[in-house]
């Protein structure tokens, strides 16, 4: 009986499955059956609106700006070498690496003791030389009263044979008191003949004694030069660089022992392309004096000077393009020889021109521009100068317009779009141009500092000076800790 009844609940349990089961299976084909005889709904297609910032254009006047690098040099540089060889003696206390010194000034002498026994040689000799040109003068006064004498001697014979013959035309005389006049004024111009021989000596004597006197003098001045390059002065007032000389050391002749640099008379060397070059001259093809800004950077601290174009290069170097061209700086304190520095020089001005963000034209030279029913339109324009993040550019009908500030490949004609800023974002916060520093922070900037000895001396103390005052310049606390690792 027990078993009868559990196989009675069993066969219920399995009806009432089949059924749930069934009914089920009703519910799903119901369902499906509904779903694909329903109408399919459409929904309305709505236009898609793209979000833009855009900038007004605004034609004007603009002075463009070539930027490149470049490289400062003094136009004077003078190789201090000597001239002479020897044991150096002595030395300024200035000639030293970075050592100012003032033109005339004595910076190395070497031993001048063979150089002055030669002096004193050859000054006996000039002593010998004048000694003997008195000589040979006193000679030939002495020789020429000696032809006077002589000649007197002729004139006397002379008369004493005229009167002979006078007497001898009156019959008075005799033959033997003519011939004997006769033989008497031969032998005194035969005297007299002698003698212009020793004044033409004398006279020879002089010359020779002259020429002597010369070479000696010569000998004299060439033994003064040698004695003067035993000493090395300084031409100019001038910083020393690339000292490598000690006292008491030896040097060779025509060797290099420094250089004198002018810091003065500095200028930047840049190399700019063709084209930028050819915007560089001026009617005549001559380079214009245009204005130079040298910039260099020094831990956000920037030093400025100013300046003009002066030459360019006469020719193109091998391997090089472009053009090399120089401009002498006027007062440029903290720059030095070697520094790498940014070049600005600005180029004629130009007129009717927009500036534009860079992002705002394609390859093609064409923008976008905001049109009727705030939908997008391309305008061509001419692009005439990149300056940094901006372009400068010229077209017809683009004053007024709203200039898509940044493209990108979603954007193109037709496209209606959101105008969201026009110009700057006034409401981006600036940043802060000066910070107080807490007393652990300066101390740290201060010890880099003072631990720099690469830095100018007088950058190095305006820096210190900032670094006292409440507030410092932002830019330099970053970029000095950029430089520290910290």
């Amino acid at each position: 009986m027990r078993v009868f009844r559990q196989a009675l609940t069993g066969l219920f349990l399995l009806g009432v499955t089949v059924a749930l089961m069934a009914w089920a299976a009703g519910t799903v084909r119901d369902a499906v059956q509904a779903r694909i005889s329903e109408e399919p709904r459409e929904r309305p297609a709505r236009e898609r609106v793209f979000a833009v910032n855009v900038t007004e254009a605004v034609p004007g006047r603009e002075v463009p700006q070539l930027i490149t690098f470049g490289e400062v040099q003094s136009r004077r540089t003078l190789d201090l070498r000597t001239a002479a060889g020897g044991t150096v003696v002595a030395l300024s206390e200035n000639f030293v690496e970075g050592g100012q010194v003032k033109a005339g000034e004595v910076l190395v002498e070497i031993d001048p003791t063979d150089a002055e026994l030669a002096r004193q040689r050859v000054a006996s000799d000039l002593l010998d030389a004048e000694a003997a040109v008195r000589d040979a003068d006193r000679a030939l006064a002495l020789a020429r009263d000696e032809l006077a004498a002589g000649e007197e001697q002729v004139a006397l014979r002379e008369t004493a044979l005229d009167r002979q013959n006078q007497l001898s035309a009156r019959g008075v005389g005799t033959t033997a008191n003519r011939e004997a006049a006769e033989l008497a004024l031969s032998s005194a111009r035969q005297s007299a003949l002698a003698r212009r021989q020793a004044l033409a000596a004398a006279e020879a004597r002089v010359d020779q004694a002259a020429t002597s006197l010369a070479r000696t003098q010569i000998a004299v001045a060439e033994a003064e030069r040698r004695l003067g390059d035993l000493t090395l002065t300084a031409r100019f007032d001038g910083t020393l660089t690339g000292v490598s000389l000690v006292e008491g050391g030896l040097v060779q002749a025509n060797s290099e022992v420094g250089q004198l640099i002018d810091p003065s008379a500095l200028e930047v060397s840049f190399r700019v392309s063709t084209a930028q070059y050819a915007r560089l001259l001026d009617e005549a093809g001559q380079l214009r004096q245009a204005e130079v800004r040298a910039t260099l950077d020094v831990f956000g601290t920037d030093l400025t000077a100013t300046g003009t174009l002066s030459r360019d290069s006469a020719a193109v170097e091998e391997g090089q393009t472009g053009r090399l061209i120089f401009a002498r700086l006027g007062a440029a304190p903290g720059f030095k020889p070697g520094d790498f520095v940014t070049v600005t020089v600005d180029e004629p001005a130009l007129d009717r021109v927009v500036r534009l963000p860079a992002a705002a034209i394609d390859a093609s030279e064409r923008v976008l521009v905001v049109g009727a029913e705030e939908r997008l339109e391309e305008r061509e324009v001419v692009l005439l100068r990149r300056q940094g993040d901006d372009i400068l550019v010229r077209a017809q009908g683009l004053a007024g317009a709203q200039v898509v500030s940044e493209r990108s490949p979603v954007l193109g004609a037709g496209i209606k779009v959101r105008v969201l800023q026009t110009g700057p974002d006034t409401n981006v916060p600036e940043e802060p141009q000066t910070i107080a520093l807490t007393d652990e922070r300066r101390a740290k900037l201060k010890a880099f500092l003072e631990g720099n000895t690469r830095m100018p001396a007088e950058v190095r103390d305006r820096m210190l000076a900032q670094l006292d005052a409440p507030e410092v310049p932002a830019r330099m606390v970053e970029r000095l800790e950029s430089r520290m690792g910290g």
